[in-house]
């Protein structure tokens, strides 16, 4: 009973020691920012004797609560933060201002940037053996900055010369298409690539890339390489794959598929960038080569009339140049388009070795029995 007692009366005790402890920290806590509201009232104080200006437009700064703060305390610390955030700014402006100096100061950057000039203006007159030339020169003289893939060195104009390199090769990518090279596209993409895919968290993105990426994925379907066109859209982002450019090739490349040939035909009316038209154009001709392909299987012959629409043709002289140009086999007789000698001369160049085969298979077969 007595040992209860005594263990109640040190509980007591405890507790009491601990009331006392946390009203002793509470008042160093009051204590504490006393001290500091005090602190920065002499700070604020002293800096408007020291500056008549301010005190003109606070002459008597009342204790007025702002967001847990007196006003002089908050008037000190915003007046010391606009300082420190003039200081940066400043600090910048003298980074970018050196930084640019060195890129001006550079004569090799300097002379790429003066004949990549003269190129895009001879692009613009559609001059393009004289962009052919600039270009091959271009390309020669990028080969001395070594801040360029595949090196990637950290060089004071690194980002000059990277950006410099990418508006070149986009310029002769769309080069490539007004001159309407497919293998010249090919190996300016394939330069192109490494400044969107290994530099693109050095650099802002360029508003060419999506169109320029577009393109190639038109290629590819033109080309008839699907392979390779759901490989580089398996490489793009979720972004990327919402932008008009691209989304523009997948619809196409869904109705290619699915047998839509005049969804594919129409799409040329909507491009979504002019350098879309020529790859539309070779993609109407696969398209037309396509059809063909599948009439000469399935009929012997067709009349002129349904043939010109079936190969979405304006006219019969469009069909006719069509005929000659690509299928001298078929022949028109009498308002028909007959197909036979086509079927005639595909059947007699794949003829099929039966005899050959029936020979190598039970060869085989014998062969099979021996081993078991």
């Amino acid at each position: 009973m007595f040992r209860g007692r005594v263990a109640i009366c040190y509980v007591c005790v405890q507790i009491q020691v601990a009331k006392e402890q946390a009203e002793r920290r509470k008042m160093a806590q009051l204590m504490f920012d006393m001290g500091q509201r005090a602190y920065g009232k002499a700070q604020m104080q002293k800096r408007l004797r020291k500056s008549p200006k301010s005190s003109r437009v606070h002459k008597n700064p009342k204790l007025k609560r702002v967001k847990g703060y007196y006003y002089w305390f908050y008037l000190s610390k915003r007046k010391g933060f606009l300082e420190r955030r003039k200081e940066e700014e400043e600090e910048e402006e003298t980074t970018k201002l050196e930084t640019d100096t060195k890129a001006a100061m550079d004569p090799k950057l300097t002379e790429v940037s003066q004949l990549f000039e003269r190129f895009k203006a001879a692009l613009v007159r559609n001059d393009f053996d004289t962009c052919s030339r600039l270009l091959s020169q271009l390309k020669i003289m990028l080969i001395e900055f070594k801040s360029l893939p595949p090196l990637f060195a950290e060089t004071p104009n690194a980002v000059q010369e990277l950006t410099l390199a990418r508006d070149i090769y986009e310029h002769a990518v769309v080069l490539s298409v007004k001159t309407e090279d497919q293998d010249a596209f090919e190996r300016d993409f394939f330069q192109l690539k490494p400044y969107y895919t290994d530099v693109g968290g050095r650099l802002p993105q360029s508003p060419q890339e999506y169109p320029i990426l577009g393109l190639n994925l038109l290629r590819l379907l033109v080309q008839n390489r699907i392979a390779e066109f759901h490989t580089e859209l398996e490489l793009l982002s979720a972004n990327a794959l919402e932008n008009p450019c691209i989304k523009h090739a997948v619809e196409l490349e869904q109705s290619f598929m699915e047998g839509a040939y005049n969804r594919v035909l129409t799409a040329r009316q909507t491009v979504p960038h002019e350098t879309y038209v020529y790859f539309m154009d070779l993609l109407a001709r696969t398209v037309r080569d396509e059809i063909a392909g599948c009439s000469e299987k399935a009929y012997d012959s067709l009349k002129v009339e349904d043939a010109r629409q079936m190969l979405l043709l304006s006219s019969d002289k469009e069909l006719f140049d069509y005929i000659k140009e690509e299928h001298p086999e078929w022949e028109v007789k009498n308002g028909w388009l007959v197909f036979n000698k086509a079927k005639e001369s595909s059947a007699s160049s794949k003829e099929i070795p039966s005899l050959q085969l029936i020979n190598q298979t039970l060869s085989y077969a014998r062969e099979l029995e021996r081993i078991v």
